[in-house]
């Protein structure tokens, strides 16, 4: 059967690369699409406190409670809780031991932990570290079920109608993390297969720092100094809860959103560490600010304004992967769901008692910090970084990969790649360890690509030459409209069925993702 050309079905069909590009920043793709969007903004039922009222909040960082075959263990809940987010409101989250964000992983290049997660949730999850150098059976594959403690039941899986057990009745799954990786910000998330969205819509996000030796030895900003920044938007509905458009909101059976919802969903509050426009004081003094953007669908083009003065630049010094070979300077920072930033800030560029606001360049606040004091800093940022991201040189192998709206049609709505939805029993490419590759992300509408298991290299943009923020390794890269984004993939040590997709979750959860396995 013929689906109904909807709206959406309308921009699905479209050709032409200037006629798509056309579409973001001119609302074409929604009723309210903000420029450089690919996504529709939901309106909050509340008032909105004004900004830079709240405190910075700093999470909590998880501490092993014991050991595991003489691994360091750490236990954690998934778990609904009621919190404060806006100001005389509770909103209940679905967080990682009851927070939002999660606690905070720091864990050494090297050496191994387990995560044991405990499901209290109503619905299945499934843990993924995201960035993680990780076997297959620990990394989050989308249909390893955690079922909630006590639950029996079999699942119905919306996909493809199968049945599914989770992987232990008793709702709790050991991941087992090599930490054979570089030092680098990495974070966790859900990642259930066609529930991801709103499963980290509602809370199911926390960092995961990996540190070594040799960047410690390098003398960046540390201590109170080094600020995660977890940086998301959401709306609220009248009873203070999160909104979100479920087509089924009890997360339970059927997946997706409501059909406007699907480009992808924007909220109108932008929230750092689970604070809505925060306010941080800082010293005068360099401070290193590790900048994750786990939005669903929102891009950040992020700026630091002081008034009545130039903007205050960025030093980079890292990317999703860790620390770049050497530091470069930026005026703004693009950033698409799933991005990780490593910046150093010096505040001492600006008079104490300035404020330095965090703009998003795409029309939105972000957080603001006060330079409330002169401070001794003997932090430094080396003109050598590290020497081990040599450029990597693709072999004959190049496989192109199409990721553009499919059709609409009754059940599971998808968006595909090279024209399919995911199927989690075939491989769409199976790829030799240690083989070094060009992949190539060619888009319709704007989609960030995220890729399991290694980081790759951006080779080019449009057969020109990758922008500044792609350099270094990177496990995703912010792929616009109507471009093409070529990158060096090599896949190392561990074998097993793995995913790619797009991280815009709403694109995700409608099946914008493919397998791959590793040989």
């Amino acid at each position: 059967m013929t689906p109904r050309m909807s709206r959406r079905g309308f921009l699905g069909a479209l050709g032409g690369a200037a006629t798509v590009a056309g579409l973001t920043g001119c609302g074409v793709l929604g009723l309210d699409t903000p420029a450089g969007q690919t996504g529709e903004t939901l309106r909050s039922a509340v008032p909105l406190p004004p900004p830079y009222r709240v405190p910075l909040p700093i999470p909590a960082v998880a501490e092993p409670t014991g050991t595991l075959d003489g691994t360091d263990l750490y236990e954690i809940t998934q778990r609904a809780a009621d919190v404060e987010i806006l100001p005389g409101l509770r909103t209940t989250i679905w967080g990682y031991d009851g927070t939002f964000p999660g606690p905070t992983f720091e864990t050494r290049s090297g050496r191994p932990v387990v995560v044991r997660h405990t499901n209290r949730l109503p619905v299945p999850t499934v843990a993924h570290l995201h960035g993680g150098h990780t076997p297959a059976d620990s990394d989050g594959w989308p249909l390893d079920l955690v079922l909630p403690v006590g639950d029996n039941s079999n699942w119905a899986h919306p996909h493809n109608g199968t049945t599914m057990v989770g992987d232990l009745a008793a709702g709790v799954r050991e991941h087992r993390y090599p930490m054979t990786q570089r030092a680098a910000t990495l974070w966790y998330h859900d990642h259930r297969m066609d529930f991801t969205g709103p499963s980290v819509h509602r809370g199911l996000a926390g960092l995961h720092i990996v540190r070594d030796d040799a960047e410690d030895a390098l003398g960046l900003p540390a201590g109170d100094r080094e600020l995660p920044l977890m940086i998301c938007d959401r709306a609220f509905a009248a009873d203070g809860s999160f909104a979100y458009p479920s087509i089924d909101r009890t997360l339970r059976t059927v997946p997706g959103v409501e059909d406007r919802w699907m480009p992808g969903v924007l909220g109108d509050v932008v929230l750092v560490n689970g604070a809505p426009w925060p306010v941080h004081d800082v010293d005068a003094a360099r401070y290193r600010l590790r900048i994750v953007n786990v939005a669903n669908a929102r891009r950040f083009v992020l700026a630091l304004r002081v008034p009545g003065a130039p903007d205050l630049p960025f030093t980079q010094i890292g990317s999703d992967g860790g620390l770049l070979a050497a530091p470069q300077r930026l005026d703004s920072i693009a950033m698409a769901p799933g991005e990780r930033v490593d910046v150093v800030v010096d505040f001492a560029a600006v008079p104490v008692g300035a404020d330095v606001t965090m703009v998003d360049t795409l029309g939105n606040d972000v957080m603001r910090f006060r330079v409330v004091r002169v401070a001794r800093d003997d932090s430094r940022v080396p003109d050598r970084l590290a020497d081990d991201v040599a450029p990597l040189v693709p072999g004959p192998v190049v496989r192109e990969f199409v990721f553009r709206r499919g059709a609409v049609g009754p059940g599971h709505r998808g968006w595909t790649i090279n024209d399919l939805a995911f199927d989690p029993q075939t491989s769409i490419a199976d790829v030799p360890l240690g083989q070094v590759e060009t992949w190539r992300f060619r888009t319709d509408v704007h989609h960030p690509v995220h890729v399991h298991l290694d980081h790759f290299q951006v080779l080019a943009r449009g057969g020109g030459r990758p922008r500044p923020s792609d350099a270094g390794w990177k496990d995703t890269v912010d792929v616009l409209p109507a471009e093409i984004v070529d990158v060096a993939v090599r896949f190392t040590r561990y074998t097993g069925r793995y995913v790619f997709h797009c991280h815009n979750l709403e694109h995700e959860d409608m099946a914008m993702m493919a397998t791959i396995r590793t040989v």
